[in-house]
């Protein structure tokens, strides 16, 4: 009887695993800059953040809908510019305008702002502890990236 009771006690744990991963989404955030938007992505289940690409400004909308056809995506997470005194810094009106454009564009799409203070220089700080070469190390587009997966991360972490 035991034995019985914790086959379906088992069976019962691996359909809610498996229902629950059905529902499992990513979450995409987003870097932005007039010259580049670094881009990152969680896993399904929501537990690593991946560097996923860079893309032109002019050129997001048409990625975004592109890649919301293939993976599943619960919400959007951009970098808030703000200084240290806790004011929108000068790029805030350029990331209010992509926000908006996101809004507009996917409006079922939950999109949440995070403080992007120092994830540049973050950024910057883990390709120097990589081990890279000089060159790889100046390239802006991976510091756009894995800003990107910083705010990923900080956003992850508040959310637990």
């Amino acid at each position: 009887m035991i034995e019985l009771n914790l086959k379906s006690h088992v069976l019962h744990l691996k359909s809610i695993f498996h229902i629950s991963y059905l529902y499992n989404m990513r979450v995409m955030a987003f870097d932005y800059g007039t010259k580049r938007i670094g881009i990152a992505v969680t896993d399904p289940l929501q537990i690593i953040a991946t560097g996923l690409d860079n893309i032109h400004p002019n050129n997001i909308i048409e990625f975004l809908k592109k890649y919301l056809q293939t993976e599943q995506v619960e919400r959007f997470i951009v970098g808030e510019p703000k200084q240290m005194d806790n004011t929108p810094s000068q790029s805030a009106p350029h990331v209010k305008g992509f926000v908006n454009l996101l809004k507009k564009t996917f409006p079922e799409m939950p999109v949440e702002m995070v403080d992007e203070r120092f994830t540049s220089k973050m950024a910057s700080a883990t390709i120097a502890q990589s081990g890279m070469n000089k060159k790889n190390r100046q390239n802006k587009e991976l510091v756009d990236t894995i800003s990107a997966v910083i705010l990923l991360q900080s956003w992850m972490e508040r959310k637990i």
